[in-house]
């Protein structure tokens, strides 16, 4: 019987319990002690930008207290990439705002420029003006930080950049997470680096990093007593998670190398596949952490589409999952503005995730490569056919 090969499952390094067993053994269990501040150290040395890190429960607790710390409130909007998993819009919604979401481009899969342009515009002059922007790095391909900067900037407006699937990827050499005036890193089970669950907010200034922590321990205020004057959360991560992170980073340039190699396995078997195309940097300014290896299918020219693929997968144990279904297609989202085209439609409907795990064999390789190779073999029955 054939085992399971998962899209992106965690990848140990082997000291992780070393770090774990330490916060056991000195009884630090709760959401404070060495590890976190240990954890919070490594990623502000690993991102090179002079910023400060609050390590916590989860990228979208991150992405709630960014939120919070940059205004937004009932009855506020935000401008949001479509193109991505759910938990980039929610915290929006948590605050009481509206999600104003934008379309895609084709080069980076990422938010649109022009659209981001039409979007501002459009809401100022329905004296709407947007009270944050969040861009994502999708799938780990960091967006034209640039010019999206530079929209965010003109009409000042923060940038909250969801990093989440891109740790250890770089935008013009710089690290992506350090662009907007928050980044947002996530470390979920299926992340390039794990610990278990986990996130961070990623700030410029040790004022934002205090505030995030002050409203992640419940907000308590400075007194001998339980006294609370704002609403707080229970979003601090705890030691022994931040445990596991303090292992995961230490090979977190091998667990890229590795993601990027799964990549050019990617890359050799579908140059001779018509009609398959795999996502890649457009250009040297963009470099990938590869999180998820994706390929659009050209029925037309493969003669196969996204469903016959995934299927034969899923008949041989391969984890394989269409892209994330843009969120002005969501039945819970159906109410809120969209600017742009029908480009992140048309991915949603043709492109597939594929297996792209650091800790893949060999022989994982070969099921991956037999499978594709069946599906888009284009043989005709009339091929196989003896006169």
């Amino acid at each position: 019987m054939s085992i399971e090969i998962w899209l992106s499952s965690p990848h140990m390094g082997g000291t992780e319990i070393k770090y774990v067993n330490e916060a056991f053994d000195t009884n630090w269990i709760a959401p404070l002690g060495p590890n976190v501040n240990g954890f919070e150290t490594d990623l502000e040395k690993f991102l090179n930008q002079e910023v400060k890190v609050a390590a916590l429960s989860s990228g979208t607790a991150a992405l709630h207290l960014a939120l919070i710390e940059c205004n937004v409130g009932y009855g506020d909007e935000v401008i949001c990439q479509s193109l991505t998993f759910s938990a980039s819009a929610n915290p929006i919604v948590y605050q009481g705002a509206t999600p104003v979401f934008v379309d895609s481009e084709k080069d980076t899969w990422n938010m649109c420029p022009v659209a981001l342009r039409e979007a501002v515009v459009d809401r100022i002059s329905k004296n709407k003006k947007p009270k944050a922007i969040v861009a994502v790095n999708l799938y780990g391909m960091p967006a034209k930080m640039d010019e999206i900067l530079a929209i965010a900037t003109e009409f000042d407006i923060p940038l909250i950049e969801d990093a989440a699937e891109s740790l250890g990827s770089t935008y013009k050499g710089r690290s992506c997470g350090t662009f907007g005036r928050f980044g947002i890193l996530s470390f979920n089970g299926n992340k390039i680096i794990t610990t278990s669950g986990g996130g961070a907010l990623v700030c410029h200034s040790k004022e934002d990093k205090d505030r995030a922590v002050f409203l992640s321990t419940q907000a308590r205020d400075k007194a001998p007593h339980y006294q609370h004057s704002e609403i707080g959360y229970n979003y601090r991560m705890s030691n022994v998670s931040a445990g596991i992170g303090r292992g995961q980073i230490e090979v977190l340039n091998s667990r890229v190398e590795g993601r990027r190699k799964m990549h050019d396995f990617y890359a050799e078997i579908t140059r001779n596949m018509d009609g398959v195309e795999l996502f890649c940097e457009p250009d040297t300014d963009f470099f990938s952490n590869h999180w998820l290896s994706v390929i659009t299918i050209d029925e037309a020219k493969a003669s196969k589409n996204r469903e016959d693929l995934r299927l034969a997968f899923l008949e041989d144990k391969i984890e394989s999952r269409p892209i994330w279904k843009p969120m002005h297609m969501q039945p819970v989202f159906k109410d809120a503005p969209y600017y742009g085209g029908d480009f992140a439609e048309k991915l949603f409907e043709s492109s597939l995730c594929l297996p792209s795990g650091s800790n893949l064999s060999d022989a994982d390789r070969a099921r991956i490569e037999k499978v594709m190779v069946n599906v888009f073999s284009n043989k005709k029955l009339s091929d196989s056919i003896v006169p």
